[in-house]
């Protein structure tokens, strides 16, 4: 339900971008602003998050999540005036930030090696599932009147109620109840997820990691743990450079650049949120079989390729209709396959135990300024400096992608968090 409310707060904008452009008069900066807003808030609630979930705990700051959540689907709907509604998005996005840190962090740490790739993977399929929800509320209020686009962030409560209700009676994880003591709690979790030799040997593993705990940020610069900050660092800028969330955002007003109508436009979208709900479920069946790192390569090959195609569109004059829709259809079914669901599972893990909280905070932070930055600046580069080179520039920063994970990348699957920790105290 984390990942469903993350995908729903950043995709339900997409569909009452063209309402909200009409309704406050937006220029394209004040279009990206109203984008942006829910992101650059995303900033601190990562921010946020990772500085308190060590000292409160998972469990107990998804609760505050939760309920930030529904608060501010209720102020955004009701927005008198633009500043209103920009402000409103912005306190939305702390508990955005703050569930992108918290949720894989959740998922890496209750579950056993064999199967966090696919416990990872299943996050990355609870965004898109709220992507593609936000999507069809988009589709389906569209002809309600002068009000559909309150109506849009208004149904945000019902599954931020709904993510309250859950998470209350969620155990706290295993991690956590070790690194404040209560071992027994602990082991009972373990035991009920893995069975007791698993669970024992996981509770001396941990302990055995968190015997030189350094909750602080002079922690994070140890040899191992400053590696590990650097490589999750790049591919948080790199995701986003990349240009998933245009695509996702902006969605409309591509397929309305390239001749479509507003309903079918909005109907597109929906065919966007199809793509990846699918394309996840094909992770979620090779992630652990194949390696993070292979499908990192192949995703991001693969979405260079379909942007150079788009670029191409452009510059043949062919930027229009049914090819359009296939070359962004085809750049997300690579991200959503590969990418995205190996980024939320990666990046957890390759952090040792006891600064994983604080570490977090860098990539999740980093990635959400990226996605602000490039959500903000996309109606201004795409109407003004032109496609071309607005799709170029993205194509670009997904082969650097593959590059740098070719090169500095490890492959972490089936691999314990402390044999992952052991790693980066090896890399010369």
């Amino acid at each position: 339900m984390g990942g469903l409310l993350f995908g729903f707060d950043i995709a339900i904008i997409t569909g009452a971008g063209p309402f909200l452009t009409q309704h406050f008069a937006l220029s394209d900066f004040s279009l990206g602003l109203a984008f942006s807003s829910l992101l650059f808030g995303c900033v601190i609630g990562s921010f946020i998050a990772g500085k308190f979930t060590d000292q409160y705990g998972r469990q107990r700051m998804l609760i505050w999540v939760a309920l930030l959540f529904a608060a501010t689907s209720v102020a955004t709907a009701l927005a008198p005036n633009f500043a209103f509604f920009v402000t409103a998005r912005f306190l939305g996005g702390l508990a955005v930030g703050g569930v992108s840190l918290l949720s894989p962090m959740y998922a890496a740490e209750v579950s056993p090696p064999s199967i966090r790739g696919r416990m990872g993977t299943l996050y990355q399929l609870s965004i898109i599932i709220g992507i593609l929800i936000s999507y069809g509320i988009n589709y389906l209020l569209r002809n309600t009147g002068e009000n559909n686009w309150r109506w849009m962030f208004l149904s945000g409560v019902v599954p931020s109620m709904v993510f309250l209700a859950l998470i209350a009676f969620a155990p706290e994880t295993p991690r956590y109840l070790v690194k404040i003591g209560k071992e027994n709690e602990a082991f009972d979790i373990l035991n009920r997820i893995a069975g007791t030799e698993t669970a024992q040997a996981e509770i001396l593993a941990i302990r055995g990691a968190m015997h030189h705990e350094r909750q602080s940020w002079r922690g994070l610069l140890r040899p191992g743990v400053r590696r590990a900050l650097i490589v999750s660092a790049f591919l948080a800028l790199l995701i986003h450079f990349s240009g998933v969330n245009t695509i996702v955002d902006y969605a409309p007003a591509i397929f309305q650049s390239a001749g479509w109508k507003i309903d079918g436009a909005l109907l597109s979208t929906f065919l966007v949120g199809i793509t990846e709900f699918v394309f996840t479920l094909v992770a979620f069946g090779i992630i652990d079989r194949y390696g993070r790192k292979p499908l990192y390569i192949t995703g991001s090959i693969g979405m260079a390729i379909t942007l150079m195609g788009l670029l191409i569109a452009v510059a043949a004059g062919r930027f229009h209709g049914g090819l359009v829709l296939f070359l962004i259809l085809a750049y997300l079914a690579f991200f959503a396959s590969c990418v995205g669901p190996v980024f939320w599972t990666l990046v957890p893990e390759i952090f040792p135990n006891d600064v994983r909280g604080l570490a977090m905070t860098v990539p999740v932070l980093l990635q959400w300024v990226a996605n602000a930055v490039v959500v903000l600046l996309f109606p201004f580069a795409f109407h003004q400096i032109g496609k071309a080179v607005t799709f170029g520039f993205l194509a670009l920063m997904a082969i650097s992608q593959a590059i740098f994970t070719w090169k500095f990348v490890p492959e972490t699957k089936n691999k314990t968090l402390e044999e992952i920790e052991e790693f980066w105290t090896q890399v010369p």
